[in-house]
């Protein structure tokens, strides 16, 4: 049941964009919000000589992030109403499934492409380039990302075993401007998001010396 006044829920999903442009792609609102989202950021410490103290509290660049959550897809509500969900009637959660798998795809006619490249004698082939894809978990949360694990449970099938129900976990690395650089539309909103971090820090209260049971610095 909704409310009227009730707040606008928010979606969670994937936005693809034209790494030149910035055109917008293609939307991938995730159905249910994930309830959990698991995220690992490992520093980038120097790591040379063990002896060089100097380099103790050094930083190569932003640390790597990783971002892992399990979100689900459920045709259920739709069956209810076949006449307003024809797609789900005859193809269940198949394509929802379908555009999130994709993110880890070249398209097609990139690969005959360079099918035909490496047929008629080219010795050197580009790997594809694919779209830049964005995780947006709010507006104050848009990160490049690169998919590094990926995998779906499906949970239930029609009679035409088409999925109707599935858990789809994915890993996701952030990708920051040392992987893709400043002038890179990726890397501008990359570090529009590390300075959401550091005005967010600054709103939180600080603590004092005492709850910590000290007087001052030793």
């Amino acid at each position: 049941m909704t409310f009227p006044n009730g707040p606008r829920l928010l979606h969670g999903g994937i936005v693809l964009v034209d790494p030149s442009s910035g055109q917008v792609i293609r939307v991938i609102a995730l159905q249910y919000n994930p309830d959990t989202l698991t995220r690992t950021l490992q520093p980038q410490a120097m790591t040379g000589d063990s002896q060089d103290r100097s380099q103790a509290l050094r930083l190569k660049g932003p640390p790597v992030e990783t971002i892992k959550l399990d979100a689900e897809i459920d045709a259920t509500d739709q069956l209810e109403t076949p006449d307003q969900n024809p797609t789900a009637v005859q193809f269940g959660i198949a394509p929802q499934l379908a555009s999130l798998e994709l993110l880890l795809y070249p398209t097609s006619g990139a690969l005959v492409v360079n099918n035909g490249l490496q047929s008629s004698g080219t010795l050197e082939i580009t790997p594809v380039e694919t779209p830049l894809a964005l995780f947006v978990w709010s507006s104050q949360r848009v990160v490049p990302i690169r998919v590094t694990d990926f995998s779906i449970t499906e949970e239930a099938f029609d009679a035409s075993l088409n999925p109707t129900r599935a858990k789809v976990s994915m890993t996701l690395r952030v990708l920051s401007v040392d992987d893709l650089g400043f002038d890179h539309k990726g890397g501008n909103l990359y570090l529009i998001y590390q300075q959401n971090k550091e005005r967010l820090a600054q709103t939180a209260s600080g603590g004092a010396l005492p709850e910590l049971g000290l007087t001052g610095i030793p």
